[in-house]
């Protein structure tokens, strides 16, 4: 009962703190990043898991969720940040796009999943991120893939995008699976166009006839 009650009361902090967004049927969420939104057709699906993979070891992940982080204070809607390591650093960011991030720092993955499942319930997010590219492998083995249906099944009703940083491929339930393509070096971080420079490719999509669809809009 007891912690049932600090849900409950974490509930009711999160309503008070990140209100709910205005409804929307809007089935993507558009973040102005061209290097993503013209990969997967113009943003972020709503209601589903994308898995971004990021195989090499300083392939932008961390650059990424900067850019999204500006993105929410752009736009004016609030992020959630789940930090399957604790590893984020806010350094460099300006204070008011932090006006707009919940930040939930978590020491393992399994901390992590609980967080999202949640956060997901809440549904006050338009984008929730788990980050687990610096999770070891196998602490991320021991997740069952039924943990991963069930959030898939809590977003789904949700105009809200879920993006899972991933170091491999192992979320069963996305529909929507990318992969960063980058290998940087302190040479390419120094530059001032490397966000500009990230490759995001579809490597599986279950939404590929929607994003067909959408590049032949736009071509």
């Amino acid at each position: 009962m007891a912690a049932s009650a600090k849900i409950i009361d974490l509930r009711n902090l999160l309503a008070e703190r990140f209100p709910h967004p205005s409804c929307t049927t809007a089935k993507r969420l558009i973040t102005g990043l061209p290097f993503l939104d013209d990969s997967i057709g113009r943003g972020l699906p709503h209601g589903t898991i994308t898995e971004l993979i990021s195989p090499g070891t300083s392939a932008g992940s961390a650059s990424l969720i900067h850019a999204l982080v500006h993105c929410a204070y752009r736009d004016n809607y609030f992020l959630a940040l789940i930090d399957g390591r604790d590893s984020f650093d806010p350094c460099g960011l300006d204070n008011t796009w932090l006006q707009h991030l919940l930040w939930v720092r978590c020491s393992k993955a399994s901390e992590a999943v609980k967080a999202a499942d949640l956060l997901l319930r809440d549904g006050n997010f338009p984008l929730v991120i788990i980050d687990l590219v610096l999770n070891a492998p196998e602490e991320l083995r021991k997740i069952p893939q039924t943990n991963w249906y069930r959030l898939q099944r809590l977003v789904e009703v949700l105009p809200t995008a879920c993006l899972v940083l991933t170091r491999y491929e192992m979320v069963s339930s996305a529909q929507l699976k990318l992969v960063l393509e980058n290998f940087w070096d302190l040479e390419t971080f120094e530059t001032e166009d490397a966000l500009s420079r990230l490759r995001i490719v579809v490597k599986r999509s279950h939404l590929q006839s929607e994003v067909k669809s959408q590049k032949s809009a736009v071509s």
